[in-house]
């Protein structure tokens, strides 16, 4: 096995990606599962870029981590010495065993950003690093716009690299900064490095500005480098960073690298979902390993030889990785997809059992009707609930009201209703922004007295589409909601020429599937 150090930089580099704010608490939460994930540096941010992080980093010194937390920081400014630089003090008084201190590697850059000479760049890398040794820190040196650089002039580039070193930087990291270097332009200037340092620990960061920051990382690894820098969910500048997710699977399995965080990658999934909801982003569905859609199979032919030999259709076994196996149901599934779905619910059932027959007609029926099943997994397992005579019917609906303010007033809908259970009446209302969350508030409001569970239960997402344009008004529509419980995730849907009714149709649809979820 070769060995491998993970350093990631979700909280700052990863910080730097459109419409990403972690407040403090987020910044915590991050880095604690990343030190449960194992990686083994945490850049944490740069102390004198924000307030904030600079008191993330004193509330960082109280506690214990396994992974090395970094604090960030550049080069003092040209002409200065780093004892007077505000951005080194403030990296200093963070009071991290490690630093990362980045510095321009590239003579054009240099000459035509920094405005100085390349000596004199050369100096302000080398004074930075052994500043901080001096005051008993380690340093990994980020030499900023190196691949660049490297094709400008390579002398230069590999002078500051060396520099680096010479005044004792524990490790190099050769950077992509922009994102412009195809993968064999980053393996060829990686091994050179490495051969001119051997014994040196070389790092790599890729942007994914061509969509090649995952190739480009394999590439500089599979030429002598053993650290790499990432981030969760490929977050980062303009088209993000390399993926933690995506790189570790790979490299474990398919290049045999060892590193702490590779040991155990089950909770890869979690992890990655969890830092989705505290970025307050959309999770991409499509990611290698992690996302839904990597063991989502839907044809056929895949399916049935899936049954017969999984690895035929699956890389590995996604419980790996903390996922699992998803079955689509669409007009390219056959019977042994359906038969998969059954069992998941009852076992027993055979591909000749009757209830198989009942089921495919029952979707052919709906789906002719505009419904959907492939993106709504919750409503499809309450028709086979249904099919096998198990579904249960856990309350009435005895009326029900929606009220809507004239549009432009500003003013919230109300939604009345009155249901039953086991013959015990509730009748209530509530508000809501729009009309959907004004009957999902009312129906668990109502619901609340008999089934307490429904308060951990809330709408995430909703979508309509449009299923016959030409008929104009009269279109009949699909809505799916997507509704969650704080640990998974389901979609419901429902079909109308009546938006509110397609509407009401899902959401009965996600709160029973919830409660039969709970029992």
């Amino acid at each position: 096995m070769k060995e491998l150090f993970v350093f990631d930089t979700t909280l700052r580099d990863g910080a730097q990606a459109p419409g990403i704010s972690f407040s403090i608490n987020d910044k915590l939460k991050i880095v604690s599962l990343l030190d449960d994930l194992g990686v083994d540096f945490i850049e944490a941010g740069n102390p004198s870029g924000a307030p904030k992080d600079a008191e993330l980093f004193a509330r960082l010194q109280k506690r214990s981590f396994r992974a090395k937390i970094c604090a960030f920081t550049a080069c003092c400014k040209v002409g200065h010495n780093p004892d007077s630089d505000a951005s080194v003090t403030a990296a200093l008084e963070a009071g991290t065993e490690y630093v990362s201190v980045v510095g321009k590697a590239s003579v054009f850059i240099v000459r035509n950003i920094l405005k100085t000479t390349s000596a004199e760049n050369l100096r302000i890398i080398s004074e930075t690093i052994k500043f901080f040794i001096s005051q008993k820190r380690k340093v990994i040196f980020d030499a900023e716009h190196f691949f660049d650089g490297y094709k400008y002039d390579p002398e230069y580039s590999l002078k500051a690299v060396e520099t680096a070193f010479f005044a004792g930087a524990e490790a190099v990291t050769l950077c992509d900064t922009n994102g412009g270097s195809l993968p064999a332009e980053i393996g060829a200037a990686a091994k050179d490095v490495c051969s001119r340092h051997p014994g040196k620990i070389i790092g790599i960061h890729c942007h994914n500005d061509l969509g090649l920051a995952t190739s480009g990382s394999l590439a500089a690894l599979e030429a002598g480098a053993r650290q790499l820098q990432c981030t969760l969910l490929g977050l980062g500048e303009r088209c993000g960073n390399a993926n933690i997710s995506t790189l570790l699977p790979i490299l474990k399995y398919k290049l045999g690298y060892s590193a702490r965080c590779t040991e155990d990658l089950s909770e890869l999934t979690a992890v990655s979902r969890r830092v989705a909801d505290i970025a307050n982003v959309a999770f991409d569905e499509r990611q290698p390993f992690v996302g839904s859609c990597a063991f989502t199979h839907k044809a056929g032919m895949h399916i049935d030889a899936l049954q017969k030999l999984p690895e035929s259709s699956e890389l590995f076994d996604p419980s790996i990785f903390g996922n699992i196996r998803h079955i689509s149901i669409g007009e390219l599934s056959g019977r042994s997809a359906l038969l998969l779905k059954v069992r998941e619910l009852e076992p027993s059932i055979t591909r000749d059992s009757p209830e198989i027959n009942i089921l495919l007609e029952k979707i052919k029926h709906f789906e002719k009707r505009g419904y959907f099943y492939e993106n709504a997994d919750a409503s499809l397992k309450l028709l086979i609930y249904d099919t096998l005579g198990r579904r249960r019917n856990f309350f009435e609906l005895l009326n029900f009201k929606l009220v809507l303010s004239e549009p432009g007033q500003g003013l919230p809908a109300v939604a009345m209703i009155k249901i039953a259970v086991d013959g015990a009446e509730e009748t209530t209302a509530a508000e809501g922004n729009g009309p959907v969350n004004a009957m999902d508030n009312a129906l668990r409001k109502a619901l609340a007295r008999f089934y307490p569970e429904l308060d951990k239960m809330k709408l995430i997402d909703y979508k309509v589409r449009v299923l016959n344009s030409d008929a104009a008004t009269e279109a009949t529509v699909r809505v799916l909601i997507e509704s969650g419980d704080g640990e998974k995730t389901w979609t419901t849907v429902g079909v109308s020429t009546d938006i509110m009714e397609a509407s009401w149709k899902a959401l009965m649809d996600s709160v029973e599937y919830m409660l039969i979820a709970e029992q």
